[in-house]
C-alpha cells in the first residue's frame, strides 16, 4: 500500500462516499458540527487564511426562506435534510490575519488592502475549506449533499451581507432510502497527471 491511511478510512472519506440526495430524519447535533469544524480547521490555506463562514439553517422559517432560493431539483432535498449549511467566503478575512499569521502580520495590509485581492483570495481559500468541510462531514459518519444550483444573489440578500459571498449549500445527515445516484466516471491517472 502506498497510502498510510487505513483502507476503511479511505473508503469512508473517498471511495465509498457519495453525494446524498435523501436523508433519514435523524438529527445532526451541534456537537457533531463542532467536531467536524474542530477537525477541518487544520486544513491548509494560503497565509493560514480562514475565510470560510458556515451558516447553519435549523429553524423551519429559515429553511422555508432558503428553499425558495434553491433550484427546483434541489428544493425537496433542502426542505427535508436534517441540517442545511450555507457556506460562504468572508471578504474581510484579512482582519484576522495578524492573529492567524502572527509571524508576518504585515500580510494583512501588504497583500489584502484592496477589496479585489481579498475577494479572489477569499473565494479560493474558502472553497478549499469547503472541500475540507465536506470530507469532515464524511469523517463524522454522515453524508453531505453539496449544491451550487441556487440563486446566489438571493441567498446572499436573505442570509448574508455584502462582505460574505455564498459558495454553496450543503445538506447534511444520515443517508436515506435511495440516497445515491449511480457512481459517475472519474478520469484516470494518465488523463490528469503530467510529469515534466
Amino acid at each position: 500500500m502506498s497510502l498510510v491511511l487505513d483502507p476503511a478510512a479511505q473508503d469512508l472519506l473517498f471511495r465509498e462516499a457519495r453525494t446524498a440526495n435523501t436523508f433519514t430524519d435523524e438529527p445532526v447535533t451541534d456537537e457533531q458540527v463542532q467536531a467536524i469544524y474542530d477537525l477541518v480547521k487544520y486544513g491548509p490555506t494560503a497565509f493560514n487564511q480562514s475565510p470560510l463562514r458556515i451558516t447553519l439553517v435549523r429553524s423551519a422559517e429559515a429553511r422555508e426562506r432558503l428553499v425558495q432560493h434553491m433550484a427546483e431539483g434541489n428544493q425537496p432535498k433542502t426542505a427535508t435534510a436534517p441540517l442545511v449549511a450555507i457556506l460562504s467566503a468572508d471578504n474581510e478575512f484579512h482582519e484576522e490575519l495578524p492573529t492567524l499569521f502572527p509571524h508576518f502580520p504585515q500580510a494583512k495590509d501588504l497583500f489584502f488592502a484592496e477589496r479585489p485581492a481579498r475577494e479572489g483570495a477569499a473565494s479560493l481559500n474558502a472553497a478549499l475549506q469547503a472541500a475540507y468541510f465536506i470530507i469532515g462531514v464524511r469523517a463524522a459518519g454522515l453524508a453531505a449533499g453539496p449544491m451550487t444550483g441556487l440563486d446566489f444573489a438571493g441567498v446572499q440578500k436573505e442570509f448574508l451581507d455584502d462582505d460574505h459571498t455564498p459558495l454553496m449549500v450543503v445538506n447534511i445527515g444520515t443517508p436515506g432510502e435511495d440516497a445515491w445516484f449511480p457512481r459517475s466516471p472519474r478520469l484516470e491517472f494518465d488523463q490528469v497527471i503530467t510529469t515534466v
